[in-house]
């Protein structure tokens, strides 16, 4: 019987530390303790890395959204750059030109015979 007194009494007091500490954790009464005050320094440089680190991660996310938009972009404007080079290679090309020409009721032709190279 008195082995159980024993165990009620370390059962108890156990429940009361257990109390106690997280009493302390939610207070805030645990970082007034002599481990922490030893180790502020450590602490604070930590945190200040934490910050630095999500700020860096945040930084690098945005940025390869930027990378990824511009690179549509650029090829958006090469396929449209390909399509006016087209075009302009289709409206210069010789046929196409005559063509034009005889429909707007010009006379001018194509030479038949070669061009003439003057010599001094």
């Amino acid at each position: 019987m008195d082995r159980d007194k024993d165990n009620d009494k370390d059962g108890t007091t156990k429940r009361k530390s257990l109390k106690s500490s997280f009493k302390s954790i939610l207070g805030g009464d645990i970082l007034a303790g002599d481990f922490f005050r030893r180790q502020s320094k450590l602490l604070v440089l930590l945190m200040v890395l934490i910050v630095f680190y999500i700020h860096n991660r945040y930084a690098s996310q945005r940025q390869q959204i930027e990378i990824d938009k511009l690179r549509k972009e650029l090829i958006d404007i090469k396929y449209d750059a390909l399509t006016r080079s087209s075009e302009l290679m289709e409206k210069s090309r010789q046929s196409r030109i005559e063509q034009y020409i005889s429909s707007k009721g010009s006379e001018l032709r194509t030479s038949t015979s070669p061009p003439y190279v003057i010599k001094k």
